[in-house]
């Protein structure tokens, strides 16, 4: 069942990681069948806290979308988000 990855992000405390980040979280989706939904468009709230920014990843299934979150590639560039901003990342499965 198609699965989506959505993060959310709440606020950037290093400039210079998220350049880190970014330059690594490209090259990290290659060979990785996902299709990007959403990526740091507009965006209001309607409930909750506000977000920065919002990312939406499409892949064929959980499973899918773990193999990329969970890569080598992937992992290298989550370090500098993780020290470069604040973020809530999770996955959910479609309907259907």
């Amino acid at each position: 069942m198609t699965a989506y990855v959505v993060f959310i992000k709440d606020g950037v405390n290093d400039p210079a990681e998220m350049e880190q980040y970014n330059a690594k979280a490209g090259p990290s989706v290659a060979g990785h069948p996902l299709t990007p939904l959403a990526f740091y468009g507009a965006n209001e709230t309607w409930e909750g806290p506000a977000a920065e920014g919002l990312v939406i990843l499409q892949f064929p299934d959980i499973e899918a979308a773990r193999a990329w979150y969970t890569s080598p590639a992937y992992e290298a560039a989550k370090v500098h988000r993780l020290k470069g901003a604040s973020y809530r990342v999770m996955v959910t499965e479609g309907v259907g």
